[in-house]
């Protein structure tokens, strides 16, 4: 029969001292933080608006971090793979991800098992409306007569995006719900892919940002027909918006710093500081204008705002468009 050791005063002293040393340990740890490469997760593929903002910002960091941050792409899912890849992460800094908008559609299309509250936001980045573009010899000139040509034949045109679910899928399911036109939507494993798809002729379509075909654009191989903000983009001037075509629709993606939601308070505000100075950079926001994508600041509060307040907006669309899970 085993008997009950009583605590000795010994002993007592001795948990004591080890929930001491832990939390030193880790007081530390947030002290000296960080002494060895921070990995950035980006859940989709290289080449991609979110990639592009992912390694602008990686090479502006570097002299406001006493290490370097290292890109690495992890995409399938329509983000999934890295998002959980962040979610579950060792909350101690060294792996962050540059998260986009679908953390907020993801879990209510039940194709994940993480929720928007498994991340804590350091700070958005930026923001870019969707845009419907298609290949410049297809026969549609104005974003009326592509939607005509989609209502006459259902199904026919197929629209890219960047995975089922993920933000570009959901501009083009809502562009259908508001006009009546309806499209087949070919998931890529990002806007890069699905752009590379269009090009050779195997979608008619993409619905992806202006900064991700813009280059395409201006080299004569694709047109841009509409773009689904308030008000024009600087990038594109001469593209109308859906409003400006009758159609009350804006709808687009932002890309920001996330960590774990345990993440330590010290780590964060580690990161905080580092990412507004590097997004104080000119160099960063000069990179951000040469690729074409909108730099859109707001620190953690503001962002976290915007985050919920999204996530309500997209659980009652995709209740809507009869989506949600």
């Amino acid at each position: 029969m085993l008997i009950p050791l009583k605590p000795t005063i010994k002993m007592a002293a001795l948990i004591l001292l080890t929930g001491t040393l832990f939390t030193t340990t880790s007081a530390v740890q947030a002290a000296t933080y960080p002494t060895k490469q921070i990995d950035l997760i980006v859940p989709y593929a290289a080449g991609g608006g979110t990639d592009l903002v992912a390694r602008s910002f990686a090479d502006a960091a570097k002299t406001h971090l006493p290490v370097s941050i290292g890109v690495i792409n992890k995409p399938g899912g329509s983000g999934a793979i890295g998002f959980s890849e962040i979610a579950t992460a060792r909350p101690n800094g060294y792996k962050i991800g540059l998260g986009t908008v679908e953390l907020t559609t993801l879990p209510s299309l039940g194709m994940v098992r993480f929720k928007t509250s498994d991340f804590k936001p350091i700070a958005r980045l930026n923001a870019d409306p969707s845009a419907i573009t298609v290949r410049a010899d297809a026969p549609w000139n104005t974003l009326q007569e592509f939607l005509d040509y989609a209502k006459a034949n259902p199904n026919k045109v197929r629209i890219g995006n960047s995975g089922t679910g993920a933000i570009w899928h959901l501009a083009a399911a809502a562009l259908e719900d508001k006009t009546g036109s309806k499209f087949t939507h070919v998931p890529y494993d990002g806007a890069a892919p699905a752009v590379t798809g269009l090009l050779g002729g195997h979608i008619e379509a993409v619905s992806v940002s202006p900064g991700e075909v813009i280059n395409h654009v201006k080299g004569g191989k694709l047109k841009t027909l509409a773009v689904m903000a308030d008000e024009r983009v600087k990038s594109m001037p001469e593209v109308p918006t859906l409003k400006e075509q009758g159609v009350t629709l804006s709808i687009g993606t932002w890309r920001g710093l996330f960590v774990p939601q345990k993440t330590p308070q010290d780590i964060v505000d580690v990161l905080s500081k580092a990412a507004k100075e590097t997004a104080q950079e000119p160099a960063f926001q000069d990179a951000l204008n040469k690729l074409n994508l909108n730099y859109a600041w707001l620190d953690s509060a503001s962002f976290q705002t915007q985050i919920t307040e999204q996530e309500i907006y997209f659980k009652e669309l995709l209740t809507h468009l009869g989506l949600k899970k």
